[in-house]
């Protein structure tokens, strides 16, 4: 499966601002998530970003790249405001298309999962004209990942332990949707279950998480990674060959409060 994944606004463009958070700092995090836990657990996924950092990308210079690249499904992260009252979540697919197409199939099941986890009110699904919507030419989906503007909603956005939340919420919809297949992982199979307790384009920055682990009695070590064509500095703070004791060990780097997770490899 060829995932689009497209963090929305970036460089110049903010996006909806409030509380001290910009919307395009929150679903850039977000969606880097959702890249990572994709390709750490499940086979056969490839995920092309329309940005990865703090960049300016034009609505058409996303939905062009992937209709070029020829991806299986459009996956836009947002987050929304409206008049510092309203919250909760809500996605959207295009004005166009029946409830029983494709597209809206693919969308129940990841709002179903996405609802599960998020702890924000059920706005519903709905449908919409916009550009990245009208203009890729597979299944394509927008969500709005609570209001920024909401005290309520922003407070969640500014946790880590949210944002992972809201990201496996999202890959367990691909998941079901797609019907990916996890990578096979435990004793005899030459793969690991690894905690990554970070990953950083920075690898001072990754350097200083391996530290502060380090200082909690966790040995860590910074992995050089190569994520489409980009270099990543990955935390690997342990690798199991059993998936309950590598969740046990989760549980320790969380309680530290770093935000981790597993891939298998």
């Amino acid at each position: 499966m060829k995932l689009y994944l497209d963090p929305g606004h970036g460089g110049t463009d903010s996006g909806a601002t409030g509380n001290g958070i910009q919307e395009k700092d929150v679903v850039l995090d977000i969606a880097l998530r959702i890249r990572d836990l994709l390709i750490g657990n499940y086979s056969n996924v490839s995920v092309q970003m329309s940005r990865t950092g703090n960049t300016t990308k034009s609505l058409a210079q996303r939905t062009n790249e992937a209709n070029a690249w020829g991806a299986d499904y459009f996956l836009s992260i947002h987050c929304n405001a409206f008049n510092g009252s309203a919250d909760g979540y809500e996605d959207f697919i295009h004005s166009s298309l029946s409830d029983s197409s494709q597209t809206a199939r693919y969308r129940d099941i990841l709002h179903a999962e996405i609802i599960k986890v998020n702890g924000l009110r059920n706005r519903g699904k709905k449908k919409a004209n916009f550009h990245v919507l009208r203009e890729s030419s597979m299944p394509a989906m927008l969500t709005e990942n609570g209001f920024i503007d909401h005290s309520g909603n922003a407070a969640l956005m500014k946790q880590n332990a949210w944002k992972q939340r809201v990201a496996e919420g999202h890959v367990n919809g691909l998941a079901r949707a797609f019907n990916l297949q996890e990578k096979n992982g435990g004793p005899g199979t030459g793969q690991l279950y690894k905690v990554i307790a970070g990953s950083f384009k920075s690898k001072a920055n990754a350097d200083d998480r391996v530290s502060f682990l380090n200082s909690k009695g966790i040995q860590a070590f910074v992995e050089q990674v190569t994520i489409s064509g980009e270099t990543w500095y990955r935390v690997q703070a342990g690798a199991f060959t059993n998936r309950t004791n590598a969740e046990n060990h989760l549980q320790v780097v969380r309680n530290t409060g770093i935000d981790a997770f597993i891939i298998i490899q």
